[in-house]
């Protein structure tokens, strides 16, 4: 009987000499396995690409942007390449939720709403909504809005405010709903021909596209009415790793000077928020 478990112990002991080092490569390619996609995979962040200064096509077809230049920037610090995807902007959170993208990152306003669907980053820049008017209308006011038509992108943060603080503005717009567009060129197009009234937006768009035009002087610029808001990187709620990574870029970014110089490039302002460490 003795002799028998020590051929058994025997055994066992060869089994574990010739198996020993393949269970440690296992659990060391487990334990390793997010550091290898840190450093090899490519992050898809989901943009809108009409969505003027943050990501849109440049004349040669490049995506540029306050958002665009971040992004590249924090895959720098990151190690790993990025590829900015366009998107159905009202399916962003669908988007991110079944895996076609990584990171919504797009002048992405943080709001309980969202938290919901999604993890933020720590916010990164400031912004507000505003409305624009033709000055040649008389409107300088939200008040003065009463029975006009305006317009909103589709799934825009303006939307949500305009549709949870209807007290603010939707109470007092024609019929008491808005026109809806894919993105807020077309809004501004509208707007500019006389079919819109006026047009609610992110005071970063608002801002940058009026400098643009050749004649801005024609435009209001109206603020007031909805608090200020603040823009955040988009993260599955499973990508817990991701989300303290990307924080910690972020971080980097604001201390060593990036996303104020971006801000000053892209807005003329100094926008960022500093991080709380």
């Amino acid at each position: 009987m003795n002799q028998m478990k020590r051929k058994w112990q025997f055994l066992l002991a060869c089994c574990l000499i010739l198996f020993l080092p393949l269970l440690t490569a296992c659990l060391n390619s487990i334990r390793n396995l997010d550091t290898v996609n840190q450093k090899q995979t490519t992050l898809i962040v989901g943009i809108d690409d009409t969505f003027v200064p943050m990501d849109f096509q440049a004349k040669d077809g490049r995506i540029i942007g306050f958002d665009a230049d971040l992004a590249r920037a924090a895959g720098q610090k990151l190690g790993q390449k990025v590829k900015l995807q366009p998107i159905d902007w009202d399916m962003k959170e669908t988007e991110l939720r079944n895996g076609t993208i990584d990171l919504i990152w797009n002048g992405y306003t943080k709001t309980k709403a969202r938290q919901k669907q999604v993890d933020f980053s720590q916010p990164y820049l400031r912004n507000r909504q505003v409305l624009v008017t033709e000055k040649s209308s008389g409107i300088k006011s939200f008040a003065a809005m009463k029975n006009q038509k305006l317009g909103l992108q589709n799934g825009s943060s303006g939307q949500t405010l305009f549709n949870t603080q209807p007290q603010v503005l939707k109470n007092i717009v024609a019929q008491n709903s808005a026109i809806l567009y894919d993105n807020f060129n077309n809004a501004f197009l509208d707007l500019q021909a006389g079919r819109i009234q006026g047009v609610l937006g992110d005071s970063i768009y608002a801002g940058y596209y009026l400098r643009q035009h050749q004649n801005q002087q024609q435009f209001n610029v109206v603020t007031g009415g909805f608090p200020e808001e603040t823009f955040a990187v988009g993260v599955r709620k499973s990508d817990v790793k991701l989300r303290r990574r990307l924080n910690q870029a972020l971080t980097a970014l604001y201390q060593d000077g990036t996303i104020r110089k971006l801000s000053q490039k892209w807005f003329k302002e100094d926008l960022s928020i500093r991080p709380k460490v």
